[in-house]
């Protein structure tokens, strides 16, 4: 196989000029001896804008409901009904997490939940009832409201896809928000692929939620899975629609890449995960082809014992880590200790700190991102470069 030279491409990304759809091809495709001098741009890229600070949210996660309508191949967060675990947490339980997660010094709340269950599930309308609310959105906001009353969380949510009218809902109770893009893969959503029968996955539905949120101002996590079937090319296609977003809305505030774990009881649970040396790569190109000033996270408990590694690849966050709940997304992958992940930051050169869910560029500016009340106490919450202030991290 002919490949293109990596050299004036890697050049290019630190000259600061964009890099085309085919730039990045020819990066994912370089051969496995070019990977190292790709990842060193990346670094070096990373480090001109971001120095030697690597950071990572202190949260509680609250999984306010696993009820869902879609069905997503590799999921085990949404279960059906009929089991135990298909449930909605009642306003105790939701407040008792987040308590829990104040006193061990959590900052943010992060409400995970399926996408408009109601929808599909008399359960999830017999719930929701009893909860005196009509749909899991509206219950939702009245959850952040509580939590932001009886507590000192910043609720971050991650609902999935949302109209604008559901956006602006939910601004003035979540200063922030998250969907991932996942894929912009039409062929993911056919017959036998992991988002086959999931109304909310498709791609122009998930752009269509990240477009409204720049619309009205709402920073925006988001980002990309990796192993889940798409070719090395669609991941490209994805990371260059979030960077066309973020150049019309500047409201990407981070973008995850996120590597596939297969479950026991998924469609995908034969299917091979992708390894180190493939993470490292495709997180070097997201780099380069985002730019310096991207924050690029990566989540540690998906690779336990090797994910220091990825700072070499260009990333500046860890994402949010709770000392309190499991990730009940991927609930195999328990969290590292803040501690250790200090000790693994420091071991390649880094020194951690942590933020808030909503990113210092964005506190800079609260009169434009932000609902006033959030605009008026978040900022006195961090020192001046935009981050928890040391004095007010436990690790």
């Amino acid at each position: 196989m002919c490949h293109r030279p990596v050299q004036p491409l890697l050049e290019a990304a630190l000259a600061d000029q964009p890099l085309s759809a085919s730039d990045g091809y020819a990066l994912l495709a370089a051969p496995a001896q070019a990977l190292p001098e790709i990842c060193a741009a990346a670094r070096r890229l990373r480090e001109r804008c971001k120095g030697r600070t690597v950071t990572y949210s202190r949260k509680v996660f609250i999984p306010l409901t696993t009820l869902c309508r879609d069905s997503c191949g590799y999921c085990t967060f949404a279960k059906p009904p009929g089991g135990p675990a298909a449930r909605t947490l009642n306003p105790d339980e939701v407040l008792a997490i987040a308590r829990a997660g104040e006193k061990a010094g959590c900052k943010e709340a992060l409400f995970s939940l399926g996408e408009r269950p109601e929808l599909r599930h008399e359960l999830a309308r017999e719930q929701l009832r009893s909860l005196g609310h009509a749909t899991m959105l509206e219950y939702l906001r009245a959850m952040c409201v509580l939590v932001l009353c009886e507590t000192t969380l910043i609720p971050h949510v991650n609902p999935g896809a949302l109209t604008g009218h559901e956006i602006s809902a939910l601004r003035p109770v979540s200063p922030s928000m998250g969907m991932m893009l996942e894929s912009v893969s039409e062929r993911l959503t056919e017959r036998g692929e992991p988002h086959y029968g999931c109304p909310d996955k498709t791609p122009d539905v998930r752009l269509k939620t990240l477009r409204a949120a720049g619309e009205l101002c709402v920073p925006v996590t988001s980002g990309i899975l990796v192993g889940i079937g798409e070719m090395r090319a669609e991941r490209v296609d994805a990371l260059l629609a979030l960077r066309q977003l973020h150049a019309d809305y500047a409201h990407i505030q981070e973008v995850i890449v996120q590597n596939f774990r297969a479950k026991p009881g998924t469609r995908m649970a034969g299917c091979r995960e992708p390894d180190v040396d493939e993470m490292l790569r495709t997180l070097a190109v997201a780099r380069l082809l985002l730019g310096g000033e991207m924050n690029l996270q990566v989540p540690p408990n998906l690779t336990p014992r090797e994910y220091g590694r990825y700072l070499c690849a260009g990333i500046n966050d860890w994402g949010g880590v709770s000392p309190v709940t499991p990730d009940h997304i991927n609930p195999e992958a328990a969290w590292p200790k803040i501690s250790e992940l200090k000790a693994v930051s420091a071991r390649e050169g880094y020194t951690l700190r942590e933020r808030l869910s909503v990113y210092p560029r964005y506190l800079r500016k609260p009169e434009r991102w932000m609902h006033a009340a959030f605009g008026q106490t978040l900022p006195t919450r961090v020192d001046a470069s935009g981050l928890v202030r040391e004095a007010e991290t436990i690790t």
